[in-house]
């Protein structure tokens, strides 16, 4: 039996929301987020999870090649809440998930779509391109972000 991939899909605003989806290729238990198809995770994957994160995304001030300064994102900083508010891990640099159960991805971004909100993250597929520990994320192969709405 061919084992398929996971996914998983972020959400989020500048100081951004987030909601957090894997995916597998059994026992669906929740229905995949609604986004553009430019960002859809590979149909053979099924959400497993969610969860919000909130933080802000960090940028550097540097001087481009023709010596103008210019705003460049460094990285998010976030937290990962589940469905009731309690915070289950953070979203760092790399890009990076990390969970409390000790698993950990980092990403490559392969598509993106910019929000309609131009104070939100665009809206991304990423792809799973290392892992580390035991846990929810061991076998994430793809992410998903895209805005929340504001609370």
């Amino acid at each position: 039996m061919r084992r398929l991939g996971r996914a998983a899909t972020i959400c989020g605003l500048v100081t951004f929301a987030a909601l957090f989806w894997l995916r597998v290729a059994y026992a669906q238990t929740e229905p995949p987020p609604d986004v553009p198809d430019t960002i859809k995770a590979p149909a053979a994957e099924e959400v497993v999870f969610s969860a919000h994160a909130s933080g802000s995304q960090i940028y550097t001030c540097q001087a481009g090649s023709d010596g103008k300064f210019a705003w460049t994102f460094k990285a998010p900083d976030a937290e990962l809440t589940d469905r009731k508010g309690k915070v289950i891990g953070s979203h760092f640099a790399g890009p990076t998930w990390k969970l409390k159960d000790g698993s950990e991805v980092t990403g490559k971004a392969i598509a993106h779509v910019d929000s309609l909100d131009t104070d939100s993250i665009p809206w991304l597929l990423v792809s799973a391109v290392t892992h580390a520990g035991k846990g929810l994320l061991t076998d994430v192969t793809t992410i998903q972000t895209h805005p929340h709405p504001r609370r």
